[in-house]
């Protein structure tokens, strides 16, 4: 009986400890940060359109096609040298 209870116990313990990550995460909601919202090639351009965590705004920027072969929809994404739009 004491060992059923401390796996219980246990288990209770750890599943508490997990959340599920969201906008309001800080890792998203950087200045130059949002969610991949679409994504596309025009002209030679590997373009990203991603959602600003902060303001809502969509913005498309154009890429490398390494970065842009690993960035998918509904990801986070963080530009840098991009001031928030």
């Amino acid at each position: 009986m004491k060992k059923t209870l401390l796996i219980l116990g246990i288990t209770l313990v750890t599943l508490s400890g997990c959340e599920k990550e969201s906008l309001s995460d800080t890792s998203y909601t950087g200045a130059n940060c949002g969610v991949i919202t679409n994504d596309g090639i025009t002209n030679g351009c590997y373009w990203l359109e991603i959602r600003n965590g902060n303001t809502g705004n969509k913005k498309t920027f154009c890429f490398d096609y390494d970065v842009w072969l690993n960035a998918h929809k509904g990801n986070s994404f963080c530009v840098t040298n991009q001031s928030q739009w």
